[in-house]
């Protein structure tokens, strides 16, 4: 039996280019679906169902498709019975409360009375029953932007990612309501052979993730300061060290957490580490 997982993605835009990014840097080669609904994978046991991403949440709970990758915003939204297995770290966005530049905003109280125009109305419900906030909910499907200029809400709640849009209809963005990421989700009843087939999937995608996450660094030491070095540098065990041509000076090979880069490799310049070469992971395996 030719067992496959199913994977709904959504069909265009920035969430599906970087569902595509993802799966090729996890060996995974998805054909261009065009306007179909199903689309070819090569290099795992999968088909791609290719969906808009409200949609995906529903497919999922009903069996349709095993897993889904969409944003977390939507699967909150949808509230539909499915397993939010991992956070995938792209399509980063923010769901927040913006008002017109005039107003002064004064806090959360503020919005108690006020018409509120969003696209997440359960979303936002649910913030405003934790907030004992009483607010009149507009949902509207698209521009929810203009609605504060054209008289139709006093604020919006939306998504925002570089808050160009919100300038250009002069809103401004006042309360951070939740954070948004591209998440993979499941089916609650998949079998075991399924449940297998995922977990090889979350394999490939935490080998990437932890490549994105970190970088392998090169550098030539004093024997002198050698231990020092050592000391800023810890590996996933310990650095490699490997003896230079040049007596009294070693090579150092490890890897740096991108989010310690620049104050390790500052350290390491004062320490006196020359040479320093850092290198982008392609997958990382531990």
């Amino acid at each position: 039996m030719n067992t496959k997982i199913t994977l709904a993605i959504q069909k265009s835009g920035r969430l599906n280019q970087g569902t595509i990014e993802l799966l090729s840097r996890c060996g995974i080669k998805v054909s261009n679906g065009g306007n179909h609904l199903k689309a070819l994978a090569e290099g795992f046991p999968m088909e791609v169902l290719l969906l808009r991403d409200d949609d995906i949440p529903q497919y999922v709970a009903d069996g349709v498709a095993d897993i889904g990758i969409l944003g977390l915003n939507e699967v909150l939204e949808k509230g539909k019975d499915v397993e939010i297995v991992r956070k995938l770290g792209f399509s980063r966005c923010r769901l927040s409360i913006a008002v017109p530049s005039a107003v002064s905003y004064t806090g959360r109280e503020w919005l108690s009375g006020k018409r509120i125009a969003t696209s997440y109305p359960e979303i936002l419900r649910s913030f405003l029953k934790e907030n004992s906030l009483d607010a009149e909910i507009h949902t509207i499907s698209g521009s929810v932007e203009i609605t504060p200029g054209i008289g139709m809400a006093d604020a919006i709640f939306e998504i925002v990612s570089s808050g160009g849009t919100l300038l250009s209809n002069n809103l401004k963005e006042v309360d951070v309501i939740m954070k948004s990421e591209a998440v993979l989700i499941a089916n609650k009843n998949l079998n075991q052979t399924k449940i297998e087939l995922l977990k090889k999937l979350e394999f490939r995608i935490e080998a990437v993730r932890k490549a994105q996450r970190n970088k392998y660094i090169l550098l030539n030491a004093p024997k002198n300061r050698l231990n020092e070095i050592i000391g800023l540098i810890p590996g996933m065990k310990s650095p490699t060290i490997l003896p230079l041509a040049q007596e009294g000076w070693f090579s150092l090979h490890s890897v740096v957490n991108e989010d310690d880069f620049w104050e390790v490799i500052g350290k390491l310049k004062d320490a006196g580490a020359e040479g320093i070469l850092v290198v982008p992971i392609e997958k990382m395996v531990i």
